[in-house]
């Protein structure tokens, strides 16, 4: 059964940015691309959600509108949906769907796109947030990278307690600390 499922890094003290939307931080941990679950993991996404920060940081820090053959070395063909209110611009030759409001006619479609295989939340911690509000969120995958901010965007800017979360995998890879959690629909 195809899952609905959150992957990220994230600080020790749970951001997955800075105050100013960057990942330098994260970059620099020792890391050995042969080490990352991520290859795998991106194996079996069928379609995936992101932010509008998240958006606009990929397009900055890869130059997407320059060198769109990134997007395809990163993602391939597999449908994005970026979620904005505002007006962004489109990577050339890539499979963008811009939308806003409630997730879940979103992720009907994601669904169907994806047909057997998962759906990934990459980004932010509020728009994974509303996957999980609408009990659409089925597992967390947290790459906990060797770093503290003090501040910034939050992992999940909620409260999921303990009757929700069911902690299924731990991994070590290099410096990073993979945890896998099972996500409850709400009560």
């Amino acid at each position: 059964m195809p899952k609905t499922q959150y992957y990220t890094a994230t600080t020790i003290d749970g951001f997955i940015a800075d105050s100013d939307n960057s990942l330098g931080w994260l970059f620099e941990a020792e890391d050995d691309i042969n080490r990352s679950p991520f290859p795998a993991f991106f194996a079996d996404v069928g379609a995936f959600a992101m932010g509008a920060t998240t958006y606009e940081w990929v397009l900055e820090h890869d130059s997407m509108l320059s060198r769109p053959a990134k997007w395809h070395e990163y993602y391939g063909s597999v449908p994005c949906w970026v979620f904005t209110h505002r007006d962004l611009p489109p990577i050339p030759g890539v499979d963008l769907r811009f939308v806003s409001g409630d997730v879940r006619p979103v992720h009907a479609e994601m669904a169907a796109a994806a047909g057997d295989k998962n759906l990934w939340v990459v980004g932010g911690g509020e728009l994974a947030g509303r996957f999980a509000d609408a009990g659409l969120l089925d597992e967390l995958i947290l790459g906990v990278t060797p770093a503290t901010l003090g501040a910034g965007a939050p992992l999940l800017p909620r409260r999921l307690t303990a009757s929700r979360l069911s902690l299924t995998d731990v991994e070590r890879r290099g410096q990073f600390a993979y945890l896998t959690y099972a996500l409850a629909a709400p009560r």
